[in-house]
Parts: structure tokens; sequence; C-alpha cells
């Protein structure tokens, strides 16, 4: 049996639907604490066990483990906002390590070595190169990439000393909702451009900010690479699957190889809605790169993964979870 940790949570509660579509018959455990997550994200799912429990807390979730007889952990719960992360470095640095670092810590004392990391391109920082492979320099520019370095760093060490097998996938921008339109992103605040552009044409927030319209792409707006929610559950999946014959540690990058500009996302926003946004130009972000653009030929010939959703498919099913909301 699997834990997921930080299951009720927007990528985490994905995987869950996505991993119980796939394997009906298997049960699931969920480890979450709500203190960003949703139990609504998990109505309808008979085969789902919840415990309410913080990652941190050693003694609750080594008894968790033993008890649901875990052998494999996919690990999701974490804090995830940047600019928080550099207001506040100790809540994440508590969180996100110590808290993993329990964890680890329990499923050693419950032999249970395998597991599949929610990590993150934050941990390249500035790119030296177009599209970022996983042999990029790893220079996280924020508190929030410095923590999910920090837990592959030590991961790796369970891997050499305690022989565990992990993998680490570190996601670029994770977009989009479930297409039954149960299940989407839901954060307060909210810091994300799809959503934020959704909500513009909803009209629950006024006006679209855009940080920085002079920076040397075609349009002059930031590109990302933005990879559908469900897309990064089925890498997950095929991850989980492949811990039983690896050896050691495995660094795979999750994109689509395809920058969206913040102009384009926010056309295609319109497109979908059928509504205009009406969005004004702020100065950039400190740190904000040009672009953010994954290689992600490894997750290919490693998982046999392709991605399925298309940024139109993104943004029409996160307008389907923004104008159905549930929580």
């Amino acid at each position: 049996m699997i834990l997921v940790t930080g299951g009720a949570g927007y990528i985490g509660s994905q995987f869950v639907r996505y991993y119980t579509r796939c394997r009906p018959t298997e049960k699931v455990v969920v480890l979450d604490n709500l203190v960003e997550g949703h139990l609504e994200a998990l109505d309808g799912l008979s085969n789902v066990h919840f415990e309410r429990a913080d990652i941190g807390d050693f003694e609750n979730v080594k008894n968790i483990l033993s008890k649901h007889r875990i052998d494999a952990v996919v690990h999701f719960a974490s804090y995830c906002y940047v600019g928080e992360s550099q207001e506040n470095p100790s809540k994440y640095y508590q969180n996100n390590v110590a808290g993993s670092i329990s964890l680890f810590r329990a499923m050693e004392e419950c032999q249970v070595g395998k597991l599949v990391f929610s990590s993150s391109c934050a941990t390249y920082g500035v790119p030296v190169q177009e599209l970022i492979n996983e042999e990029h320099p790893q220079n996280p520019i924020n508190v929030y990439g410095l923590t999910k370095l920090l837990i592959e760093k030590i991961l790796t060490g369970y891997a050499d000393t305690k022989d565990w097998s992990f993998t680490a996938l570190r996601y670029f921008n994770a977009a989009g909702a479930d297409k039954s339109g149960l299940v989407g992103e839901s954060h307060d605040p909210e810091t994300h451009i799809i959503p934020l552009a959704l909500k513009t044409a909803l009209g629950t927030k006024e006006v679209l900010q855009i940080f920085g319209d002079d920076y040397d792409t075609p349009d002059g707006s930031c590109i990302r690479d933005y990879i559908h929610v469900e897309d990064l559950a089925a890498a997950h999946l095929l991850a989980l699957d492949k811990l039983p014959t690896q050896k050691g540690g495995q660094f795979i990058n999750l994109g689509t190889a395809y920058g969206a500009s913040v102009k384009e996302i926010v056309d295609v926003c319109e497109q979908v809605s059928g509504k205009k946004i009406s969005h004004t130009f702020s100065p950039r972000r400190k740190g904000d790169p040009a672009r953010l653009i994954a290689d992600a030929s490894k997750a290919a010939s490693y998982l046999g993964w392709k991605p399925q959703h298309d940024l139109r498919s993104i943004v029409e099913t996160a307008w389907n979870w923004e104008t159905k909301k549930r929580y």
C-alpha cells in the first residue's frame, strides 16, 4: 500500500484521483494536515483512507506507516509560495526540510525505502541554457527552491547509505484541473497566472497584474513551461512503478519543452472564456528569469512519459474548474 503525503493538496489530490482510476482495487492512505489541502478534494473516493497528521509528527507518522503496512511513499507535502519563502524562511525550513527529515526517519524505522518526491525546477535558479536538462547547475535563488534542493541531497544520502530507491520529479509550472471539474487549483492567496487571469475574466478579480513587458522575448513578457496536473499525476505513477527495480536515486524534469509567454496565456484565457481580461504591466519581479523551459527527454526515455495536454487543454480544464469551483 502507498502513503501520499499532502494528498489533499492541489497536485497531491490529482495524483490520488488518477491513481485510484488506474488502480481501482488498491487502497491509498492520504496524510495531510489540511493547512493548505482541502478534504473536499477527496470526495467520493471510497478506497482512500485519510489520516489528518503533520509530516513532522514523528510518532504519529511512524504509527501510520506501520498500521497500514506502507511499502512506498509519494511525498507532496510542502509549502510552495516563493514570495512567502523569502519573507518567512524559517517556516519553509521547518516544514519542508525538517518535516521531510522527520518523515524519512519514520520511514527508516518502518523499513520503507521507496519514495517519489515532488521536487521543482526552482532548484535550478537562473538558467544558463534555453532548455534545462537534469545536469543543469542547481543554484536556487529563493528559499523555496533551496528547500527542495536540500531534500534532494538528503534523499541522495539515504540512497547511498540505506539503499533507498527514490525519484525526484522536478516539475515546471503546474496548471490546469481535473477534467471532471471536481478538483482544481485553490490557493489563498492565489499567485499563479492562469487562475488569476481566469478570475479576472470572471470578474472576481478586477485587473490582472503582469510583471514585466521588457524581457528579451518575442513579445516582451516572460516565458514559462506549463504542465497539466493530470500529466504530472501520470508521471508520478510511472515513477512509482519503477521503484521496485530501481537502484538509488533518479532526478527527472517534468515539462512540455514548450514555452508560453504571459501575454500568450492571457490570449488563450480570453479565447477559452470568451471574455476580455483587463490587465496592467508592472516592473519585473527580482529574480524572475526571461525563460524557464524544460528538456523533458529523460522523462520520455526513462519513464516512457509524454504530456497529453497542450496549453489550450490546460486553460479549458482550469476554466471549467473556476466556473464551478467547489472549495
